[in-house]
């Protein structure tokens, strides 16, 4: 059975389309079939694979998200296959920037999202779908929690990780409504050994009822910087990284936890 997880955190700079590029690619030399929905209108995720010249040439030639909620299709239309096997993407567009005017005329806005990945999810060709949602809390944020099962929340360890992280729950429970949205964890990123912040960060997490924290955590490192600006995952890029090792055990440890 497929399973939907989105990243989401409405603080930027957390980490969420590192964090959700690097587990699908892992995800899938773990065997598993993975659709990666870059939900940003940056383009972070798309950018994660593709150079930018072609990113941004699924943008002008409309082959993107975009394009499948405003058109009210199936996202198997707008599918790409990345470099890398078990692993395809739907790639972004700046046109998003303006996807809250276009849901507010739509009937049912809050499930367009939903309506589009229908198709996919009901095939079962796809072990995993994961969806990079933007730093923000409207409606477009409310479709992609609607359309998914489960909810990576990433947090960096930095004196404003925590920032706005009781809004986001705030916001979750808002919503309890109109989607059944399972808190798969809080993934701690940006760890810096040379500072306090994670074990302060860390601490101030496992304090919050009834939600969990991954044990692996996602350190500082170069080998991320120069991997994402070779368009390509760390594991790729310098597979012996501590990075690239610790993103290998945070999907043993999502594949665990979705498994329970």
């Amino acid at each position: 059975m497929t399973k939907t997880i989105c990243f989401t955190n409405n603080k930027g700079g957390s980490g969420k389309s590192t964090v959700c590029a690097n587990l699908g690619y892992e995800l899938s030399k773990a065997g598993k079939k993975v659709l990666l929905i870059d939900g940003d209108m940056q383009l972070n995720l798309t950018l994660s694979f593709f150079d930018r010249e072609e990113a941004f040439g699924f943008d002008q030639s409309g082959n993107s998200l975009y394009s499948a909620v405003r058109e009210k299709k199936s996202v198997k239309e707008y599918i790409v296959n990345t470099p890398y096997a078990n692993l395809d993407i739907v790639p972004s567009s700046t046109l998003l920037s303006q996807i809250e005017y276009e849901l507010f005329t739509m009937m049912q806005r809050e499930y367009a999202l939903k309506k589009c990945l229908e198709a996919v999810k009901t095939s079962g060709e796809y072990d995993y779908i994961l969806i990079d949602a933007p730093p923000t809390l409207g409606t477009w944020v409310i479709n992609i929690l609607c359309a998914s099962d489960k909810i990576i929340i990433p947090v960096e360890a930095s004196p404003w990780g925590l920032f706005g992280l009781a809004n986001m729950f705030d916001f979750l429970e808002q919503i309890s409504e109109v989607t059944k949205l399972e808190v798969l964890g809080v993934l701690i990123t940006k760890v810096d050994e040379r500072k306090n912040y994670y074990r302060q960060t860390r601490e101030s997490l496992l304090g919050l009822d009834d939600i969990k924290v991954f044990d692996t955590c996602i350190h500082v490192d170069s080998a991320v910087e120069w991997a994402q600006d070779n368009s390509m995952p760390v594991g790729v890029y310098k597979k012996n990284s501590r990075c690239a090792k610790e993103f290998v055990k945070f999907a043993e440890e999502v594949i665990e936890n979705v498994n329970r």
